[in-house]
């Protein structure tokens, strides 16, 4: 059986590389700042609601945030005091994750300038690209754009002082590897831009989202999945998709081979067998390789397709969208196994999101978009995998 949610192609060559740039770059395989590890939340709803109300992501910037005034000043995740004495009215953004922040608390007409990767988000096309040529931002282009404010979330880490030294106003964000991180770094960017309660309202309706999804997949057997990036790196633990994978409703099997986005071998990634495989490409062309190719979720073609901009992006929207996908999957795949457990309906037929009978997959493209953290097109993701060697060596030598 194979559950298809929100399927969307691959159009950009950069994402799957850019998701474990972010994690190399701002240091996930460390213990990133005021990062948790996923485990730690077991009321995401009550802690994502607390967050709503401003205490959680302000307590080292200290200073009240009830009346969302200006001046304000907050400390980075660089330690760097940070101060606005009026509200920004000029906002750039060096990742996604922040821009679609900044789309869900209705401060979009503020941003003047994204990375290609945003692309995705409505208006996007009006705003001034600051993308390098490469991977990152141009400096000169964010000074260019002449900002109040530029947000940078963790994986930009490596250009905050660049931007710092041209004179800019720059929020460095810490890695946010959990539901709670998301609804910290919310409440934080809306304290920024002075729009406080449409930050509480986002964490409200993402905390009910995530209640709903784990009360969706309470009962059911939780499969074992994975979810591979390309030349056997994968998302492993203490990251957003490993949360989202697990209040989804499965069990991500490279949780337990490392945190981060680890490199398994064939032979590992064949030893945790995963019984689903979580790609966002609906072809799957990746299923038809080895090592997945005999693994159960290869054998047997389980697999769920996600939205790659929300999969790989750790804002609110990803999780509400990608968190209710997932776990309306897995509820669905339960629900047909029942059923073939009775002997009806088990005539082989896939199913599509709704969990009606059909082989019918929505082969709609989509314009150009990216992720803080997302994929390329070709199947076997060969560019990406050339990128993925690059970091992990550049890493490996950060560590010497």
């Amino acid at each position: 059986m194979r559950a298809v949610v929100d399927p969307m192609r691959l159009t950009s060559v950069f994402v799957a590389a850019l998701l474990v740039t972010s994690a190399i770059a701002g240091g996930v395989t460390a213990a990133p700042v005021d990062a948790q590890p996923a485990a730690a939340h077991a009321d995401h709803a009550a802690s994502a609601t607390a967050a709503a109300s401003g205490g959680a992501a302000l307590q080292a910037g200290g200073g009240a945030t009830d009346a969302c005034e200006f001046p304000v000043e907050l400390t980075d995740a660089t330690g760097t005091t940070v101060t606005l004495d009026e509200r920004p009215e000029r906002i750039v953004t060096v990742n996604p994750s922040a821009a679609q922040t900044l789309w869900e608390i209705g401060a979009r007409d503020r941003v003047v300038g994204v990375t290609q990767f945003a692309a995705y988000l409505d208006g996007a096309g009006e705003k001034t690209d600051v993308s390098a040529e490469g991977l990152g931002v141009s400096v000169e282009k964010v000074v260019n754009a002449d900002p109040d404010l530029v947000l940078a979330p963790n994986a930009s880490a490596d250009q905050v002082a660049d931007l710092r030294e041209q004179g800019l106003t720059v929020y460095h964000f810490p890695a946010a590897t959990s539901v709670d991180d998301i609804a910290a770094k919310t409440t934080t960017t809306g304290r920024l831009v002075g729009n406080c309660e449409a930050a509480a309202a986002t964490n409200e309706e993402m905390a009910a989202a995530v209640a709903d999804a784990e009360a969706r997949t309470a009962d059911v057997d939780r499969p074992k999945a994975l979810y591979p990036l390309g030349d056997g790196f994968v998302a492993g633990g203490d990251t957003f998709i490993d949360e989202i994978m697990r209040v989804g409703g499965v069990d991500n099997v490279a949780a337990e081979e490392g945190d981060g986005y680890p490199q398994l071998s064939n032979e590992v990634i064949l030893q945790t067998d995963p019984e689903l495989i979580i790609v966002t490409d609906p072809d799957a062309p990746i299923l038809d390789e080895e090592p997945y190719a005999s693994t159960t979720a290869g054998v047997e073609r389980n697999y769920v397709v996600l939205d790659r901009n929300y999969l790989n992006q750790p804002a609110p929207r990803s999780v509400i969208e990608t968190t209710t996908a997932l776990s309306t999957a897995i509820a669905d795949r339960q629900a047909q196994a029942e059923t073939n457990d009775d002997g009806s309906g088990a005539d082989g037929s896939e199913t599509d999101e709704n969990g009606a009978d059909g082989n019918g997959v929505d082969e709609s493209e989509t314009e150009a978009s990216d992720g803080d953290e997302t994929g390329a097109a070709a199947p076997g993701f060969g560019v990406v995998a050339a990128l993925l060697a690059t970091l992990a060596v550049a890493l490996r030598a950060r560590r010497n």
